[in-house]
């Protein structure tokens, strides 16, 4: 197939978790719209209103009306080898893998002492130790090829914290530290990893799984919020002239804006006792200048800089 503007994606093989429904179909979809063959990735979950048809087979059928090509594999992120098995029916399918979104998550909603060590697991398990399995099992590929995009999805509860989701915002910022590990490691490289933290009207917007209840707890809002809309960026993410790695971007209802971790100018006094730093609690803590590092090494810098 011709690359095209409409088409940039044509002969580009995309895999994306978790996109029997919400943002993982709106993500399917949409790749496969520019030109990508899609692995539609999900549970065995049964569509409505046919439960003949799992929700991945459902996505698969969409898209190839559409005229595009998919395929659906049924497997959980999260358990060990399931990545290796779905880079592997992409491979068997289409010859190459080429974007990987990890879209897969879970919710697991309660006050930290009322949840268990298995809700712990299972949310860290699905979010990080998937993006994880799903990203590792096509890195290879990218590299021998010289090209990837990968887009993991965060949240504003993990990056600003939110009450009685401990799990989820910790795997959260998880993915966000796997996202610039990897950006630092491919620099360079034509292999470019970033976050997204959406927000949109999808089941896990609600720890219940109801879009109404979801929509119903912070009144119309959601409901100006539709994943088709996230999905727009995430395309861009994928697409081959987007240079950006390592970057987290906040996006939902036709906002896009880039999240960036600042620090302040801080104090220096070699040698200071904890007086010290309580008498200079206002300095340490100014905001007037904040400052953008953008890799481990600019913050070294700020460090040299201080010590002269």
């Amino acid at each position: 197939m011709t690359i095209t503007d409409e088409q940039p994606l044509a002969g580009r093989v995309a895999v994306v978790s978790g996109a029997g429904a919400g943002l993982g179909r709106a993500h399917a979809r949409t790749l496969a719209a520019m030109g990508a063959s899609v692995v539609v990735n999900d549970l065995r979950v049964p569509s409505d209103p046919d439960p003949a048809v799992t929700t991945a087979e459902a996505v698969v059928a969409e898209i190839e009306a559409a005229g595009g090509r998919a395929i659906a594999v049924h497997a959980s992120v999260a358990e060990e080898g399931a990545g290796e098995r779905i880079v592997a029916e992409a491979m068997g399918a289409f010859s190459r893998v080429d974007i990987v979104v990890n879209n897969a998550g879970i919710l697991r909603d309660g006050p930290l002492r009322k949840r268990d060590r298995s809700d712990w697991e299972a949310v860290i398990g699905v979010h990080v130790h998937g993006a994880y399995e799903l990203t590792r099992a096509a890195w290879p590929h990218m590299l021998d090829a010289g090209f990837g995009r990968v887009v993991v999805t965060s949240s504003a509860a993990g990056i600003y914290g939110t009450a009685n989701n401990a799990s989820y915002g910790t795997a959260k910022m998880g993915v966000v530290g796997m996202a610039r590990m990897l950006a630092s490691e491919t620099a360079g490289l034509d292999i470019n990893v970033n976050a997204i933290a959406p927000l949109a009207l999808t089941a896990m917007s609600s720890s219940a799984g109801d879009r109404d209840r979801a929509a119903d707890v912070v009144g119309d809002l959601f409901r100006r919020m539709p994943a088709a809309q996230v999905s727009q960026t995430v395309a861009w993410l994928c697409h081959p002239d987007c240079d950006v790695t390592g970057r987290i971007f906040a996006v939902g209802g036709g906002r896009v804006a880039e999240v960036v971790v600042t620090e302040t100018r801080g104090w220096m006094r070699p040698g200071h006792t904890w007086h010290d730093v309580r008498d200079n609690w206002g300095r340490i803590t100014d905001r007037d200048e904040l400052l953008v590092p953008v890799h481990l090494s600019d913050e070294l810098k700020l460090f040299m800089e201080a010590l002269g």
